[in-house]
């Protein structure tokens, strides 16, 4: 089983000189998490929704990338493409063949690899993670905040009366993102105490206006944005089990319920591929 195998080789890239909006576009359209970025025709960064949304007022790519990824090559083995991801915390790699971009293994392609396995291990000893919710009437700014401070990249939605309501992502809030241009002022005036009337106070005031263009998310409540078609698993599921519902599903993560259909743990898909660690490399 090697990268060359669930790679994709059609690979959506932008180059720079680019748009920031133009990667939001691609983001939108096709629902993929991030973008090599090229410059001549070579590997130079990798662009993602994360990026994004944590600086929503940057314009330049080679700011807004992160440089000089890792990569992986096409014969090695899928275990060391998943062992590379952990390690470096990454859900993309860029496949590199003789220096050119040969295609990009994601960890969705792991998952796929992993529904292939059929290994019957119960998630319950070594894969899920504690998590917590938000109600289903917080502002998707404020989820925005909380998904950047917390790390996480999905969390479950309650409602009033702790009842499972749906799942919310980055990939949905890059969904319902827009850009907003707008002008913001700095005052370098110099703090005189002088009567604001005099021609003083008006010589030393000094102000400058300036255009900005931000990622904003609308004033609207979290249950308007998530997804209420919710996959779960029970404690007992087994790994490849999982990896298949994620795969057939297109989901990052599965919430992980007990015997009374209540939450109690998430599933990433990221935590289920470390599962390549512990299995033989084949």
């Amino acid at each position: 089983m090697t990268v060359a195998d669930y790679m994709t080789t059609e690979v959506v890239r932008i180059e720079i000189p680019g748009n920031r909006d133009d990667v939001l576009k691609i983001l939108k359209r096709t629902g993929i998490s991030g973008v090599p970025v090229l410059k001549e025709g070579k590997l130079v960064g990798i662009i993602t929704r994360k990026d994004l949304l944590r600086k929503s007022d940057e314009t330049q790519l080679g700011l807004l990338m992160t440089r000089d990824p890792v990569t992986v090559t096409p014969d090695a083995s899928v275990q060391e493409a998943a062992r590379l991801m952990i390690e470096y915390n990454v859900r993309r790699l860029p496949v590199v063949d003789e220096g050119k971009l040969a295609g990009l293994i994601s960890v969705a392609d792991l998952i796929h690899a992993l529904a292939q396995m059929r290994i019957k291990e119960e998630i319950k000893d070594r894969y899920v993670s504690q998590t917590y919710a938000l109600w289903e009437e917080t502002p998707l700014p404020l989820v925005a905040r909380i998904m950047e401070i917390s790390g996480f990249e999905a969390i479950p939605i309650l409602d009033a009366e702790s009842r499972l309501q749906g799942i919310i992502s980055e990939r949905d809030l890059i969904r319902h993102s827009s850009i907003e241009d707008m002008v913001e002022v700095s005052d370098f005036s110099n703090g005189t105490d002088d009567d604001e009337w005099t021609w003083e106070s008006i010589r030393d005031m000094h102000t400058i206006s300036y255009g900005i263009s931000r990622i904003q998310l609308p004033e609207r409540p979290v249950k308007s944005a998530m997804i209420t078609n919710v996959i779960s698993v029970p404690l007992n599921a087994e790994v490849s089990e999982c990896a298949l519902k994620m795969k057939r599903g297109r989901v990052d993560q599965l919430p992980v319920v007990n015997g009374d259909k209540k939450l109690v743990a998430m599933l990433f898909d990221r935590d289920l591929i470390t599962a390549f660690c512990r299995q033989p490399v084949q």
